[in-house]
């Protein structure tokens, strides 16, 4: 990534272009008011306090199924060029058993070879179904993202609830959101879902259903979101 990426106006940009997708330029010009000149070097209250009030418009001036394909179309993604070895497996076979399984070998190899967790830590992690793969059964995915990679070691070492919620997420506003006491809208969270949807919608070439089933925004310790694939898959 490159060194002058700036996460907040990024995420901006694909914010504000979504919104006139699924609505129109008028509606995302009212909803992004406000955000000039915020970037990553911004206070993070007035991130917080921003985007509060901007989902508070969103969810206003737009019909709720709309908000979620907003959001979940201004996610992060996986890197696109590494999901063609399961494209491809998927082409020739179409096993999606076999890639999954292939996909959860992957994120294994890097736990062990880039995050250098012991396999006490692995085996924790696959226990709570976190990462890309997550757990599936005939046609669904539940899956839980995992801890930013950064603070994975001191999530799993952390007793204290709260301070693990603060480091769990990989979102910057959501995690300085969390150690402020403040609190964003919980269809924010669909933003997230919005990376695990990208990844095997890639992979099939074909729509795929999410949704949120916990979030830390609704209390729980962790964000988990079921996936439903196409029977036809």
């Amino acid at each position: 990534m490159s060194e002058n990426f700036d996460f907040e106006t990024d995420w901006l940009n694909k914010f504000h272009k979504n919104i006139t997708r699924f609505s129109d330029e008028e509606t995302a010009q009212k909803v992004t008011e406000g955000a000039e000149g915020l970037n990553s070097k911004s206070n993070p209250e007035d991130i917080i306090s921003w985007t509060q009030h901007a989902l508070d418009r969103l969810e206003r001036f737009v019909d709720d199924s709309e908000v979620r394909k907003i959001l979940l179309e201004s996610a992060c993604h996986y890197p696109q060029s590494e999901l063609e070895e399961f494209k491809q497996l998927y082409a020739e076979t179409r096993d999606v058993d076999l890639v999954h399984r292939k996909l959860q070998e992957k994120f294994e190899r890097f736990l062990s070879n880039v995050l250098k967790l012991d396999e006490k830590m692995i085996a924790e992690v696959e226990r709570r179904g976190w990462g890309v793969a997550g757990f599936k059964k005939g046609n669904t995915i539940i899956v839980a993202k995992i801890p930013k990679s950064g603070y994975l070691k001191q999530y799993l070492d952390e007793k204290d609830p709260e301070k693990r919620r603060e480091i769990y997420c990989h979102c910057p506003r959501i995690r300085d959101a969390v150690k402020l006491g403040k609190s964003i809208p919980s269809n924010y969270c669909y933003c997230s879902a919005g990376f695990y949807k990208n990844i095997w919608e890639t992979i099939l070439q074909k729509p795929v259903e999410i949704e949120m089933l916990k979030s830390i925004f609704l209390g729980d310790d962790e964000c988990q979101f079921k996936i439903t694939l196409p029977v036809d898959a």
